[in-house]
């Protein structure tokens, strides 16, 4: 690596600072919103305002995504707070303050209708910030880290620090979430204030410095912008890019990798190993210790990326997810120690897949740059946000299907035969998620811009020097 193309330390963190307020936030909505609602706010009989809540809010996202992307592109440089910066900063702190609101439900009522208002409400308000946050900083990453080796080296730092906002959106877990023996609604309703207090002093604190001093924008000139296409044209040149198609449906088999496990590992744990009451926090640590290991094999997938390219690498370590899988499958009643060993080394696959995956999307939209002269982030990152988001609908239909040859009974205390079940949780934990990379690997073996397509299109994009440093 030539000297010209280090990164300073200082740029490298504080850009992966960014990761800090990004994932502890929409990682404690996906922990912690749907069991807060179904059983604390709603609880029995009331359940089902939380399913057509979130199928409402499935709706909104699905426009959402695209469209903040698309605002993102056309909208001119705001002088020295530039284009991207402009947006962050207007979404961070009614993104901090929605974190309080999500888990402060000021009703208290017999009928759930003023409930299930305020939480149609707040939910969809924290997906619009949410997205304005997101869109904007993985839409100035290649923008500002222009070549594959800038990005890997600022990658490790980011997805390091998104394995730190996990855990920091992981801690509330370790406590009560649901009512249980000595724990009522009431002290949980109580108690799930000052964790959404938490979590927005997380996101203000972490996020004022990356805003400030993490991101260096450049000038966009006049003529760059009327480069830039309309809404729908946009979209209909991103949606022919075959290598950017082939790349969103792959991704989105990642993303359902990650949500199944993560989904149905707590069940598992529960029913197949059966841990015992005074060990149920062996399920959060071991999710912890796959993040930490996640985080610990970055420097690895880095340099296999560097030695076989990030696209080889990327399908390698699929294949390697696979088998650190299979032990999933073979596990049984009291072996939970050998679970959350299992567990840990799933990091091993979550951080190559978390790795690779945002610098392969940069060379997608360098290729689209050469084409018109202008880099168009936004509208690639808003797309691929709402096409991967079908991978959580995917997770809960596997679930659906699976369970419904069983005689599961759904809630906390499921009624079951017991073989059915146990093998309906190891299907869902390991055979589904092992065709997802299956998929994935297959989809990147026809993905064409890589090798010497890829050295051509670096190229050709030296034609370009705004595009560049």
């Amino acid at each position: 690596m030539s000297k010209e193309e280090k990164v300073p330390f200082k740029e490298k963190l504080l850009f992966g600072i960014s990761a800090i307020p990004d994932q502890t936030t929409y990682q404690a909505f996906s922990l912690l919103v749907f069991t807060f609602y179904f059983s604390v706010i709603f609880g029995e009989g009331t359940g089902n305002f939380v399913w057509i809540g979130f199928f409402i809010w499935s709706i909104w996202n699905m426009f959402n995504d695209p469209i903040l992307g698309a605002l993102s592109e056309r909208t001119r440089q705001k002088g020295k707070l530039g284009k991207r910066r402009f947006f962050l900063i207007i979404s961070i702190f009614p993104l901090a303050i929605s974190m309080f609101f999500l888990f402060y439900v000021p009703f208290n009522t017999t009928t759930k209708i003023p409930e299930f208002i305020y939480f149609l409400i707040v939910i969809i308000l924290f997906e619009f910030f949410y997205t304005l946050f997101d869109v904007n900083v993985n839409a100035v990453f290649p923008e500002q880290f222009t070549t594959e080796s800038k990005r890997a080296q600022t990658k490790v730092y980011v997805k390091g620090l998104t394995v730190f906002g996990i855990i920091l959106a992981s801690i509330p877990t370790l406590g009560p979430q649901s009512p249980k023996g000595s724990v009522t609604a009431t002290q949980l309703r109580n108690l799930f204030p000052f964790w959404g207090l938490y979590l927005a002093i997380v996101v203000a604190v972490f996020a004022i410095p990356f805003i400030l001093k993490g991101i260096k924008e450049k000038d966009e000139l006049e003529e760059q912008f009327e480069k830039r296409p309309g809404f729908i044209e946009s979209l209909k040149i991103t949606l022919k890019n075959k290598n950017f198609v082939k790349f969103v449906i792959a991704n989105t088999m990642i993303w359902y990798v990650f949500n199944t496990l993560i989904t149905i590992f707590p069940l598992y744990f529960e029913h197949v190993l059966k841990v015992p009451e005074d060990l149920a926090f062996l399920k959060t640590v071991s999710l912890l210790l796959a993040l930490i290991v996640a985080a610990l094999v970055l420097p690895f997938h880095k340099w296999l990326g560097k030695k076989v390219g990030m696209r080889k690498a990327l399908m390698i370590t699929m294949g390697i997810w696979i088998l650190l899988l299979v032990p999933y499958f073979f596990l049984f009643d009291g072996m939970y120690y050998f679970g959350l060993v299992v567990t840990a080394i799933q990091g091993i696959g979550l951080g190559g897949a978390l790795f690779y995956v945002d610098i392969i999307h940069g060379d997608i939209i360098d290729e689209d740059a050469c084409k018109h002269g202008v880099k168009r982030s936004g509208c690639f990152y808003g797309i691929n946000a709402f096409i991967h988001r079908i991978s959580t609908i995917l997770t809960m239909l596997t679930i659906f299907i699976v369970f419904s040859g069983t005689s599961w009974a759904g809630g906390y205390t499921p009624i079951y035969e017991e073989g059915t079940v146990v093998l309906a949780l190891k299907l869902i934990i390991f055979i589904f998620p092992a065709v997802g990379c299956v998929i994935a690997i297959f989809i990147f073996k026809y993905y064409t811009l890589h090798g010497e397509n890829l050295e051509n299109m670096r190229k050709k994009l030296e034609e370009y020097p705004e595009l560049l440093d």
